[in-house]
């Protein structure tokens, strides 16, 4: 090897290292402008006619992690509200399907059908059809992260804390307002369940959502989608 040669081989590589590059991005930038439009309608909306306690609901916040999930392409932040809510929005779109049908299923549909709510209100709460539809294919696209199980069962929890100390129950006042938020009271609107004692509806329902609504989404993602971090 001539003097010359060896003087280059000596060189340091100023090369950036492959993880330091640019990388493609892996949700599209009219999607993330659309939904960060969508969002900017719907809180302010919201938050007039049912107040800030509204955003205490599963569904709320899976929205707004969602959003800040797919602008960051953070695995975690896409999948915390994936394994809390597909299984509860899937029961949502039956409900609706069977309400345009023309017959009840479980209720959780009964407000699209509300003539005293404006039709653009109305139309917001369309959301609860599409997000998990997209929050699937966030999982997909950016990984399933494990930890998501976990986590959403802490948020949750505090939600439900939340509400139960801090946010009215149901009655015939708090109709037009976020009451009875996540069903800490029971599953009716008008009136607190009276099958059992509130604290005890409250602890059966913290123990039995990660069991029945989010271990089974959790295992269904891990199984199928592609772990946090492979590309």
């Amino acid at each position: 090897m001539s003097d010359a040669a060896a003087m280059i081989d000596t060189i340091p590589d100023s090369s950036p290292p492959a993880s330091g590059r640019t990388r493609r991005a892996l949700v599209p930038l009219w999607l993330k402008l659309a939904l960060t439009a969508f969002v900017a309608v719907l809180v302010p909306v919201y938050w007039v006619h049912y107040g800030p306690a509204n955003f205490l609901y599963f569904c709320d916040m899976a929205l707004l992690l969602t959003l800040a999930g797919l602008w960051l392409e953070k695995p975690l932040l896409v999948s915390l509200p994936a394994v809390g809510i597909l299984m509860p929005q899937a029961l949502w779109l039956a409900d609706l399907g069977a309400t345009l049908a023309g017959f009840r299923l479980v209720g959780l549909t009964d407000d699209m059908g509300d003539a005293s709510l404006p039709l653009y209100l109305r139309g917001l709460s369309l959301f609860h059809g599409w997000l998990p539809i997209l929050l699937a294919w966030g999982v997909w696209r950016l990984g399933y992260d494990k930890r998501a199980l976990a986590g959403w069962t802490v948020i949750a929890w505090a939600s439900m804390l939340v509400s139960w100390f801090f946010i009215p129950g149901p009655s015939p006042e708090t109709a037009n307002i976020a009451a009875n938020v996540n069903y800490v009271y029971g599953p009716s609107a008008t009136a607190p369940q009276t099958w059992m004692p509130g604290w005890a509806w409250l602890m059966l329902l913290m123990a039995a959502l990660p069991v029945v609504m989010f271990a089974p989404v959790h295992l269904l993602l891990a199984r199928y989608c592609k772990p946090a971090g492979q590309r």
